[in-house]
């Protein structure tokens, strides 16, 4: 399945593009959060009244401001509001948070382990019960919720955390030969310690609707450049080959994480991910003309015609 993440400026506008997602034969739309914005989780809760179809997920909700019960309980209400459409991904960010919400960025897969175990025991199981370095809890629910908890993966201790434990692994600015060369191995070797079928990979990937290569190079520059400049990703870039991801590798970088060319290419690369073992594709638009609405309605027709193409069912 191909899905995709196109937020609008507002929540307004959001539920809107969703709506309109929908009606285009998109399946899935994803939506991130971090920041000050509209709170993603409240947005996919209006999203859900005034859609019937289409599957909603995050990716990713920070895991840092909100207790793992408080995020159970969020992802409830949507799961009632729009049953078998939700999907909850989770990740602990980066050192950006610090300053943001005043705490130390410290064992993030620490933090993410003990949010993946309470929100699946508390949502598969009922009950949750927890005395960890982040989360402490005793909670249970009077009913359990086959709400399918996601999480952020980067480098390869995540992949195997998500392999041990997530029910999909969701990756961001990677590039498809390291995710198929050293992710899909470590979600897999994670699964086998765990005893568990391996979770689907869901790739984020980066799509330009133009065959102009220096033109997509400046527009993936600005509007995803700077990961490259983050710890957490130049770490992931070393892995994948990159030593100089802000400077001399970054040309190399936007070859590597950015699909563009003609629909028809584009299409038959998405078709290629697929078929060497993303179980799933977010779509993540790197916007090259000023008509942005008119490029996100073009964007929506191409991912709805991949999805046919692949057979897959709306």
């Amino acid at each position: 399945m191909i899905g995709v993440y196109a937020p609008g400026t507002n929540a307004r506008q959001t539920i809107e593009t969703i709506q309109q997602a929908e009606a285009q034969g998109v399946p899935a739309f994803w939506l991130t959060s971090g920041g000050i914005g509209p709170d993603t989780l409240g947005v996919f809760t209006a999203a859900a009244l005034v859609t019937r179809s289409i599957r909603l997920g995050t990716s990713i909700v920070q895991t840092w401001p909100r207790h793992p019960v408080v995020l159970a309980a969020q992802a409830i209400a949507i799961e009632q509001l729009a049953p078998g459409r939700f999907r909850l991904g989770i990740g602990p960010g980066h050192q950006a948070i610090e300053q943001l919400y005043g705490i130390e960025y410290k064992k993030p897969l620490t933090n993410l382990r003990e949010y993946l175990i309470v929100l699946r025991d508390l949502l598969h199981k009922g009950e949750a019960s927890l005395d960890g370095t982040y989360v402490k809890t005793q909670a249970r629910s009077q009913n359990t919720y086959d709400i399918p908890v996601m999480a952020s993966a980067l480098q390869p201790g995540s992949f195997r955390l998500c392999g041990e434990l997530a029910d999909g692994a969701i990756s961001w600015v990677c590039p498809w030969d390291y995710l198929r060369a050293v992710a899909l191995p470590a979600l897999r070797e994670g699964a086998a310690k765990a005893g568990r079928t391996p979770p689907p990979l869901v790739a984020h990937v980066n799509v330009a609707l133009s065959e102009d290569g220096e033109a997509v190079h400046a527009a993936a520059r600005e509007q995803v450049g700077r990961y490259g400049g983050i710890r957490n990703y130049r770490a992931m870039y070393a892995a994948a080959g990159y030593n100089d991801p802000s400077g001399g590798d970054q040309g190399a970088i936007i070859d590597s994480i950015v699909v563009s060319g003609s629909d028809a290419a584009i299409s038959q690369r998405l078709a290629t991910i697929l078929g060497e073992g993303a179980g799933e594709i977010i779509v993540h638009p790197v916007y090259m003309e000023a008509d942005r609405p008119a490029e996100i309605r073009r964007v929506f027709d191409l991912v709805a015609r991949a999805n046919r193409d692949a057979g897959v069912a709306r």
